[in-house]
């Protein structure tokens, strides 16, 4: 597309990453930065370069340090005076990740001079009081594990009594509460704020982390334990697929979970080369079908192609799901291909957590201990200050902390293009379908276009361009190369 929008006098650029959009740079700016890296490095001036590298690196160098000891510093960079006790829970389906976050929730708020009680067999143990409080050394080698270290399920608290979880913090010494898990965390979260009138025991800080395969959750781009997902399909369907090395004209239909979120379905066809990805979102028909099925007889027929790959969200639709199609490409493609079908089931959810929400886990954690640690300081009590006791909580350096209904107390953790913003789940409640369980905008949906593209189909791809393009072509400044 940068070539389709050059002219003649048009500045060379680079295309680069950014956050999860991919951006025009200009060329010769990317090389005066990179020049400036290189006279820094030669004349030591290790904090310049970390400074061109941008905030992001800056962070990263930050984290490291502070997470990868073996014991925590002994001076935190808080008072005693304002320490706090945070509750960690897991509410949903495992994701890789979700371990990552949680060791990074715990050694942040050490350092900081808190503590952590890990909550253990998800709502149904924050009900029972199985608490046990996390030190330095419980979350060591968590970073690269799967599923749920903590336990999770998918019940919600109006089914586990909410006077039953009310009466449980009540007795606990638990400040604030961070909630990892996909949209059933969402939904607790939300099931807890709305119930803040009746019980005061829910009128604590709460932040969620998104933690799901599904990348399902209103607020953010991405969800913990999605990346591990799409490498682990992507990989089962290269292995699918080379299994037919040896048989001409054969086409695979392979189902991906999701629930009504096709993000599964489409990034992996993207990244798998697939054919068609059938998702919820976008309706089809069977007349779409036969004239999918029509294309790939034209492929095996006229072309060195010999093997097709068709990707089905497990719920794309109700009637033409993945065993109709199956059948449907088996008696159409007589004569031209065989058919086979795959659904691969829980294995999507992969064994180890991949690089990218190993890390991207870790900033989630650090910040959602800072999101708290700064609302609980907010609502310290001055001494001029008095209030009932039915409206406090005290802290364990003996702090009254005042009860809150604020919105902005109980708040999802998410991506944002390149940002991590924390968005109040009573907004986020108007953003999302919940028959569905999905958000209203999704960000990957622009690139079904260039989906069907790829696999030969009549389509227009529409970029966000013209914003981008302007910003290409502004002049250089640092600030505008963070990453």
């Amino acid at each position: 597309m940068a070539l389709v929008d050059a002219s003649g006098d048009t500045p060379a650029v680079v295309i680069a990453l950014d956050g999860n959009q991919i951006k025009r740079r200009s060329l010769m700016g990317c090389v005066k930065r990179t020049l400036y890296v290189q006279e820094a490095m030669k004349n030591k001036e290790f904090e310049k370069c970390i400074e061109a590298r941008g905030r992001s690196f800056a962070k990263n160098i930050s984290i490291y340090k502070t997470l990868s000891k073996l014991s925590p510093s002994q001076t935190t960079t808080v008072p005693h005076s304002v320490s706090f006790i945070f509750g960690v829970v897991a509410v949903g389906a495992p994701a890789c990740g979700a371990n990552a976050a949680v060791r990074s929730f715990v050694r942040t708020a050490l350092v900081d001079g808190h503590k952590v009680l890990g909550v253990y067999d998800s709502l149904a143990g924050l009900a029972a009081g199985k608490f046990q409080l996390l030190e330095w050394s419980d979350v060591h080698g968590w970073t690269g594990r799967g599923g749920s270290v903590l336990g999770t399920k998918r019940t919600l608290p109006q089914v586990i009594g909410l006077s039953k979880l009310a009466a449980s913090l009540e007795k606990s010494p638990i400040n604030a509460l961070m909630v990892i898990g996909g949209y059933e965390a969402f939904e607790a979260v939300t099931q807890l704020v709305n119930s803040r009138d009746e019980y005061k025991a829910f009128r604590i800080p709460m932040v969620v982390v998104p933690s799901t395969i599904s990348n399902n959750v209103p607020g953010t781009d991405f969800s913990l334990g999605s990346d591990t997902s799409l490498n682990e399909i992507v990989n089962i369907c290269d292995r699918i697929k080379q299994s037919a090395s040896g048989s001409k004209r054969r086409i695979f239909i392979v189902e991906t979970m999701g629930g009504y979120c096709g993000y599964l379905a489409t990034l992996s066809g993207l990244a798998g080369g697939a054919d068609a990805a059938y998702i919820n979102e976008e309706h089809f028909t069977c007349t779409d079908l036969q004239n999918d099925c029509e294309i790939l007889i034209k492929k095996v027929d006229n072309s060195e192609i010999q093997r097709g790959l068709i990707l089905v969200n497990e719920k794309a639709n109700s009637h033409y799901n993945t065993d109709f199609i199956y059948k449907l490409f088996s008696e159409e493609g007589k004569g031209h291909f065989s058919t086979r079908m795959n659904v691969l089931g829980h294995m999507q959810q992969g064994g180890s957590a991949s690089p990218f929400d190993r890390n991207m886990g870790t900033k989630f954690g650090m910040k959602a201990a800072h999101f708290l640690a700064k609302q609980c300081s907010s609502l310290i009590q001055s001494e001029d200050t008095v209030e009932s006791a039915e409206d406090t909580k005290v802290s364990p350096a003996g702090c009254q902390l005042t009860l809150t209904t604020s919105p902005d107390s109980a708040c999802m953790l998410g991506v944002q293009r390149k940002e991590i913003v924390f968005t109040p789940v009573s907004v986020l409640i108007t953003q999302a379908n919940p028959e569905k369980r999905v958000p209203l905008n999704q960000w990957w949906l622009k690139l079904r276009a260039l989906l069907k593209i790829l696999a030969r189909h009549d389509a227009v791809y529409t970029t966000e361009a013209e914003e981008d393009l302007l910003r290409s072509r502004s002049s250089f400044s640092f600030s505008d190369l963070t990453v």
